[in-house]
């Protein structure tokens, strides 16, 4: 089985995007960032997600999204990006090694993708071209582009 969590600060509003470029843009975009956690695992769904708010949710500073859909709503476009297989992941090794010491933890997990999500706000849909030459390293990294549904 597989799920989704999107986790995203409570109390941090948008901010000026122009902080993720090099060159600055004038259109006025702002960006909210969250994480999402993909989980392929073996057996019910109940201990796996309490592991999930247990390690990789703060209650009282943040927001949890399950499922596929975005968590935040009015983005002209978001940026997905992660690390390739194979690539150091010291924040997915953690949360393994992490896992792999709980006696019984009540479920197998068999794979965990991590993934930065930048929504931006105002500007353009062609606008994303910068963020991704910006803020992505194609050594590195994977992602993909999603344009609002308009």
């Amino acid at each position: 089985m597989r799920e989704t969590y999107e986790i995203s600060d409570r109390f941090i509003e948008a901010g000026d995007a122009n902080h993720l470029l090099y060159e600055p843009l004038s259109s006025g975009l702002t960006f909210r960032r969250t994480r999402r956690y993909e989980l392929e695992f073996e057996g019910v769904r109940p201990p796996m997600e309490a592991f999930v708010r247990k390690t990789l949710f703060d209650e009282i500073s943040q927001e949890f999204h399950e499922g596929e859909e975005p968590a935040l709503k009015g983005f002209t476009f978001f940026l997905d990006y992660g690390m390739k297989p194979g690539a150091l992941d010291l924040e997915k090794e953690t949360i393994l090694r992490y896992y792999s010491g709980i006696k019984d933890p009540g479920f197998t997990l068999k794979d965990l993708k991590i993934r930065q999500r930048i929504y931006l706000f105002g500007g353009k849909a062609e606008e994303s071209g910068r963020f991704v030459r910006d803020i992505c390293n194609a050594a590195i990294h994977q992602w993909t582009v999603t344009q609002a549904n308009a």
